[in-house]
């Protein structure tokens, strides 16, 4: 068990000392922040924006992310209004029903819009007592001593203060502005996404299942590599957008927000849509491809850690996985030195589901692979096949243990790939 060594406060010099300083106020950082009060240590959450605030994202949530909620003890609050069986995946003139399959995560997903999700767990983090939270509150600059974060300068409402803590948790996102202060790498020669999101009204919100369009193709009638989705969302409204997938050498070329608006009107009967409301877009690191996430108190979780699945762009319940194992590591070996510690526990635990859905959607990158494999997929002898499994590699839903034979094939696939690319970046540590 940790021992607090840090007390929490104003000093008299205008600094303040925690045991835990967690950047970032989304779903990792502050269920990073609910774990390290189960332990009780004396915990700063800061975030820079002030809550409620929006997220571009498609808001979808796998019986993964369910899992992590209950434990956190608010699952019933977000399915109670909403919840969804699986998937409806369309395209090549086809289309496959695939119920969330039998796992040790149970087989209710659901949906819920950013700025509520974000809130509900904010407020969850902010009824701890051990918990103290800054909004408009931005981390700066980092203080070292040695190789050690031993302070973090931040600006809260216009005046700096310095936050001493015992352990830095970095979860500010796909961007993770101070995760680049500390020397995070993101590797764009690996896969990442591009995607736009939009809010429509529909009256078919209750629909109990996430539709995913994987034969998106743009004005021209070109196939994109990537896909359309249209989350209900159980409250008069759906989440629509679209996805696709990018390297440096074979860079999606297309205005996500056009695509996204020429989706839509494809979608608009069949759904009697509003008008898209709130777009935005991001880019988006996949699959583990950045390195430097940890130093020796300090370590990254969730999207800064491109804790993101290469297929889909789900990460909802990696972040809030992550931010478990972080603060469990944290809790368990409260000196140990977190340099390599950190990603090998990253690799442990998604290194070659990662590696190998990071080739795998490297394939979707050339332009031939998704018109030649599409049909196969959707009107083919293996269509009855393929569709469950991927809804089950969709939602993240193998496990370490899973015998079955589509689990056997995931994992040595993934081992054998990851052999074969043993150089590629995955957290790798180039300090």
């Amino acid at each position: 068990m940790y021992r607090v060594s840090v007390t929490s406060g104003v000093s008299s010099s205008g600094s303040v000392a925690f045991d835990v300083l967690v950047i970032g106020a989304g779903p990792s950082g502050s269920a990073a922040a609910a774990y390290a009060a189960r332990l009780g240590l004396s915990t700063l959450l800061i975030d820079a924006a002030t809550f409620p605030r929006d997220k571009t994202c498609g808001d979808g949530l796998t019986p993964r992310a369910i899992h992590q909620l209950n434990k956190l003890g608010l699952g019933e609050q977000v399915t109670s209004d909403y919840s969804n069986r699986g998937l409806k995946l369309h395209g090549f003139g086809g289309s496959v029903e695939a119920p969330w399959p039998d796992s040790p995560f149970g087989t209710q997903g659901s949906a819920m819009p950013r700025a509520g999700f974000d809130n509900l767990l904010f407020e969850f983090a902010q009824s701890h007592p051990e918990v103290t939270t800054w909004e408009n509150a931005t981390a700066e600059t980092p203080v070292f001593t040695g190789s050690r974060l031993s302070a973090v300068e931040v600006n809260h409402r216009g005046q700096t203060h310095t936050v001493k803590a015992g352990h830095v948790i970095v979860a500010d996102g796909v961007r993770s502005t101070f995760g680049k202060k500390l020397g995070r790498i993101w590797h764009r020669n690996e896969v990442y996404g591009i995607a736009a999101r939009s809010y429509c009204a529909s009256p078919q919100s209750d629909e109990p299942w996430i539709h995913s369009h994987l034969e998106l193709r743009d004005e021209e009638g070109t196939v994109q590599p990537g896909y359309g989705w249209i989350f209900p969302l159980g409250d008069g409204t759906v989440n629509l957008g679209c996805g696709a997938l990018s390297t440096d050498q074979r860079p999606a070329r297309v205005n996500t927000k056009k695509l996204l608006s020429f989706y839509a009107s494809q979608q608009r009967e069949e759904w009697q849509l509003g008008p898209e409301e709130d777009v935005a877009s991001a880019l988006l690191p996949m699959g583990g491809a950045v390195s430097n996430v940890a130093g020796p108190n300090w370590m990254l979780i969730g999207d800064s850690a491109a804790c993101v699945n290469p297929l889909n762009g789900e990460g909802i319940d990696y972040g809030l996985e992550t931010a478990e194992l972080a603060v469990e590591l944290i809790g368990a070996h409260p000196r140990r030195d977190l340099t390599l510690v950190w990603p090998h526990v990253l690799k442990t635990h998604y290194g070659e589901a990662f590696m190998l859905a990071r080739t795998a959607a490297r394939l979707l990158t050339y332009p031939a692979f998704l018109p030649a494999m599409g049909p196969l997929a959707f009107r083919g002898p293996l269509r009855k096949a393929v569709m469950p499994a991927a809804a089950r590699l969709m939602g993240n839903l193998i496990t370490d243990g899973d015998r079955d034979i589509l689990a056997r094939g995931w994992r040595l696939a993934g081992s054998t790939v990851t052999a074969a690319r043993r150089g590629s970046p995955l957290w790798n540590s180039t300090v």
